[in-house]
């Protein structure tokens, strides 16, 4: 990293080390922007269920689950907003290792979102 840059992103504790350059990747780069991020990345979600009229209080806890993964995986429109709102925070060398490996990482991205919706809910509603 460029020694002049001022990283304001949180630490983040991981249960196993990681074995993988990816691993490492999404401990030390994807989670702590999560991190950092998660008040905006809630905000978006919310005003997607305004905007598309979604009776989310009225399902159960199982539909409402169901509903985020659905949704991030059929939406192009937000999963991009929500993508753009972490990958705009990589490092240039972080971008290089994304870009080789972009498939993989928008997957982990998306995975690691809707993981972080569904165990917040509450602030959804």
């Amino acid at each position: 990293m460029t020694a002049n840059r001022i990283l304001i992103r949180p630490k983040v504790q991981v249960e196993k080390p990681a074995y993988t350059e990816m691993e490492s990747f999404q401990n030390d780069v994807l989670r702590p922007i999560l991190k950092m991020q998660n008040d905006l990345i809630v905000d978006i979600y919310h005003h997607f269920l305004l905007k598309r009229k979604v009776p989310f209080k009225g399902m159960s806890v199982e539909k409402r689950k169901d509903w985020i993964a659905n949704s991030l995986s059929k939406d192009n429109r937000l999963r991009g907003i929500l993508l753009g709102s972490i990958i705009g925070h990589f490092t240039q060398e972080e971008w290089q290792f994304f870009a080789k490996e972009e498939g993989e990482i928008r997957r982990r991205i998306t995975s690691l979102i809707t993981e972080r919706l569904q165990s917040q809910m509450k602030k959804l509603l």
